[in-house]
This record gives C-alpha cells, sequence and structure tokens, in this order.
C-alpha cells in the first residue's frame, strides 16, 4: 500500500531526527576515457596473473597433480601480452 504524503514526511522526519543517514544507490560517475579504462583493466589482469604464478610456484609437491594445479597452469599459460598491444579507436575523427 502507498504511502500518503503525510506518512511520508513523517518518516523523512523520523530519519532526519534520528540523523540517520540517506542512503545512495548510485555509483559514482568513472571520468576515465575508455583507451584508460582497457589499460587499466589490462594492467589488473596482469597483477592477478602475476599473483596466480606465485600461487602456483608456492604449491606443495602434494598438490602438484590436483585439479587446482592444472587451473592455475591455464591461467599462468594464458598469453595477457596480446591485450597490451591491442590499438584502441580514439573516436569521432581522431583515428589518424
Amino acid at each position: 500500500m502507498a504511502l500518503t504524503n503525510a506518512e511520508r514526511q513523517a518518516r523523512y522526519r523520523a530519519r532526519r531526527k534520528a540523523g540517520e543517514s540517506r542512503l545512495r544507490y548510485r555509483r559514482p560517475v568513472d571520468r576515465r576515457s575508455r583507451p584508460q579504462q582497457w589499460h587499466d583493466a589490462v594492467q589488473t589482469l596482469l597483477t592477478l596473473q602475476d599473483q596466480y604464478r606465485a600461487w602456483q610456484d608456492a604449491l606443495p609437491a602434494s598438490l602438484a597433480g590436483s585439479a587446482t594445479a592444472a587451473l592455475l597452469e591455464q591461467v599462468c599459460e594464458l598469453d595477457l601480452s596480446v591485450l597490451e598491444a591491442v590499438e584502441l579507436p580514439r573516436g569521432f575523427g581522431r583515428d589518424r
């Protein structure tokens, strides 16, 4: 059932009196350009791959043939340098 204006106003005043802060559901606007977002995402992937490689190197010998070791090997074998080499369009006639 919908609230009346008076009920809504009463709830608002009660929240203000209690000192509750209002929740904001909007995410802050990302002001980075698309190429910068791409670059940041690739750097994140490279960092994660290095962390997985360190995890793989630190695995005990008892886990060498496990499913975890196989998955870590797959992640470490990915060639992410291809993503670094991608030349992205600059857009709006600035590609030349």
